[in-house]
């Protein structure tokens, strides 16, 4: 990537894909827990709350785009703070999986309870460290990944 805005783009669409295709695969078709319906209309009830689960798939593309959104969001502030913070220029794998365990608990320990003011408990169980895990792999490293290899480009020029 070559631009700044192209990169941010890259990196929060492609860890929005992953992020988004990861639940999907594991808690509809995997686990047969929900639907991808479901879990999109889940996203869009941060905005639309109960309205969110009317049936009309509207409200998932509403979801698929809240989603990418805050994706986008995340991919911009590691590339912002990426040249300021020297320890994550040097060792991109340790750098997206600390960003990974960030982005969860910004998400579930702030984000979430501001949406959503009661919300089940939280334990240390095999879902808790899947979603950690998920955000670390789907969301981090790509991320860290496609900051880095931007800021190496534009430094050998």
């Amino acid at each position: 990537m070559k631009s700044k805005v192209g990169t941010v783009l890259l990196s929060g669409l492609v860890a929005g894909t992953l992020d988004i295709i990861t639940p999907i695969l594991i808690y509809a078709v995997i686990l047969q827990k929900t639907t991808a319906l479901k879990i999109l209309q889940s996203i869009a009830s941060g905005v639309f709350k109960q309205d969110a689960y009317s049936g009309d798939t509207k409200m998932a593309f509403y979801g698929l785009a809240f989603h990418f959104i805050i994706a986008t969001i995340f991919a911009l502030f590691y590339f912002k703070i990426y040249p300021y913070v020297s320890f994550l220029k040097n060792n991109t794998i340790i750098s997206g999986v600390l960003y990974g365990i960030f982005v969860w608990i910004i998400m579930n320990l702030v984000v979430l309870p501001i949406v959503f003011p009661i919300l089940p408990a939280k334990s240390l169980d095999f879902p808790l460290l899947l979603s950690i895990l998920i955000l670390i792999f789907c969301i981090g490293i790509p991320i860290a990944y496609i900051t880095k290899k931007y800021y190496t480009y534009t430094s050998n020029r």
